[in-house]
């Protein structure tokens, strides 16, 4: 009989170590390691394992006629966005989101939408019964769809019963971290258990051609729990964002082999499921606060598809030794950035300030071309002075201070004129690629310095006192407002001293 063989794993990264630790060493976690069996009750020495030759395969060559589609519509257009025009025979994806925030409703609704076209859908479960996968599906409107439904966590069976028959063209597993193999001795959810799992339902898929869904759980941090290599196993990765307070849901795909990785599909969560959003500039900007201090229109770019979306931004004098500086929805990096570009360039003294940005809408923003509508946002509320309410703005800020074009522009222009925006503030260099939009006004901007001078001009007296600049000792330099920058002006400590 094999001797078993136990090891230490790494429950968030999947390391193997010969003795337990408090640390991992590879991804830097805290008491995640767990005692498994990283042999298997199958294994058997090596010379008691029976020899044999390989045997021979056919080759394929690369043209060839697909008895199928190469790609199966959902039903759902703002799955297939994601996706990449639907789902590929034989593939496997994963999908991820944190707890609640609606991954077992948007598969339920994808599963009757197929199965209703004719498909033969199959939805196990691991979590929940039977009973209560039918009481979601009649809170839904989908009892009358012909989805085949099981509660299973054995992939044995759930390999052999789904052989039976037509092979089905989507198979849902609802979640991989409650699925176990009899190969593995460990519990369900540990690192073994969840690799090998995976492993024997991708050979699945590669074999029959159906596509299959893999449910996993997400970490504290946002990111898919379980072993890495899970990730780079299957063929595409989808991450479902979303604020539990608000009723946007945005589908993101992080990995995908047979399409973009840059698209988004955008749902609102309804007492009926997920209702698909066909534009979602219009319901980001839909509850926006025209008039108010702090907030700008960012045009941006989400795969091919422009986006508009509100950005907020609160400035308030600090009664802390550390200013707080917090962000949702963007990178704190950039924020930094812009600050410092604000503080060193336009003159603008934000080191005794809280700062605090938000995307409106739960978006999360990841182009530098947002820099502009942040910088405009944040010196808005310094000086209490509300952008124009038919503005959008979008360019990338420089360490110099300069402002830089960005791809897409006439995308986004288009999007803002189909949304009812009259002016648009864009970088000098995009002027050319702009072409004259019918019925927008254009302001370029070659530099941060020039647009900061001209939000500050409109601020209130009171504002423009409350952001005067101060000494190092607290004296007035007798400035109001925002500073420009003084070309060719020397620092005192470097002016040379007569007498």
């Amino acid at each position: 009989m094999a001797k078993t063989t136990l090891s230490f794993v790494c429950q968030n990264c999947g390391a193997a170590y010969s003795r337990w630790q408090g640390k991992c060493e590879a991804c830097g976690e805290w008491n995640t390691l767990a005692e498994e069996d990283t042999t298997g009750a199958t294994s058997a020495p090596v010379s008691l394992r029976s020899k044999r030759k390989g045997r021979t395969f056919q080759l394929e060559s690369l043209t060839g006629k697909s008895i199928d589609a190469p790609r199966l519509s959902s039903g759902m257009t703002e799955l297939d966005r994601v996706t990449g025009g639907g789902f590929v025979r034989g593939s496997v994806l994963l999908v991820g989101g944190d707890p609640g925030i609606g991954k077992s409703t948007l598969l339920t609704q994808a599963t009757s939408m197929m199965a209703r076209a004719g498909h033969r859908a199959v939805y196990i479960s691991g979590e929940e019964a039977v009973a209560q996968v039918r009481l979601r599906a009649e809170r839904l409107g989908l009892a009358d769809a012909p989805v085949q439904l099981a509660a299973e966590t054995s992939v044995e069976d759930i390999i052999s019963t789904l052989s039976e028959g037509t092979v089905p063209r989507l198979i849902v597993i609802d979640s991989i971290q409650t699925m176990w193999t009899d190969t593995v001795e460990s519990a369900p959810g540990t690192v073994t258990q969840v690799r090998a799992s995976a492993q024997k339902l991708i050979r699945f898929a590669k074999k029959s051609g159906a596509a299959i869904i893999l449910v996993g759980h997400v970490t504290k941090d946002g990111q898919i729990a379980g072993p890495r290599v899970v990730e780079h196993m299957v063929d595409a990765v989808l991450s479902f964002e979303g604020e539990g307070s608000q009723q946007f849901r945005i589908l993101r795909a992080v990995k995908n082999r047979f399409g973009p990785t840059d698209e988004i599909g955008v749902f609102e969560m309804t007492g009926l499921g997920l209702r698909e959003v066909t534009n979602p500039s219009e319901l980001f900007l839909s509850e926006r606060d025209l008039g108010s201090p702090g907030t700008a229109v960012f045009a941006g770019i989400e795969g091919t598809r422009p986006v508009l979306v509100e950005i907020q931004a609160l400035v308030a004098p600090t009664s802390l030794g550390t200013p707080r500086r917090a962000v949702v929805g963007w990178d704190p990096s950039r924020l930094s950035m812009v600050l410092a570009v604000l503080e060193a360039h336009c003159g603008v003294k934000l080191s005794g300030h809280d700062v605090y940005l938000n995307v409106a809408g739960g978006l999360r923003i990841n182009e530098p071309a947002a820099d502009l509508a942040a910088a405009a946002a944040l010196v808005s509320s310094l000086v209490n002075a509300p952008l124009p309410p038919d503005a959008v703005y979008f360019g990338e800020i420089s360490l110099s201070g300069a402002v830089r074009p960005v791809a897409q522009t006439s995308a986004r222009l288009k999007e803002a004129v189909k949304l009812g925006f009259g002016r648009v503030v864009l970088p000098e260099r995009a002027r050319g690629e702009a072409g004259g939009e019918a019925g927008l006004s254009l302001n370029t901007v070659g530099g941060l310095t020039s647009l900061v001078a001209d939000i500050a001009a409109r601020g209130t007296p009171r504002a423009r006192h409350d952001t005067t600049r101060q000494d190092d000792d607290g004296g007035d330099q007798g400035r109001r407002g925002p500073r420009p920058a003084e070309k060719n002006a020397t620092p005192a400590r470097f002016r040379r001293q007569d007498g």
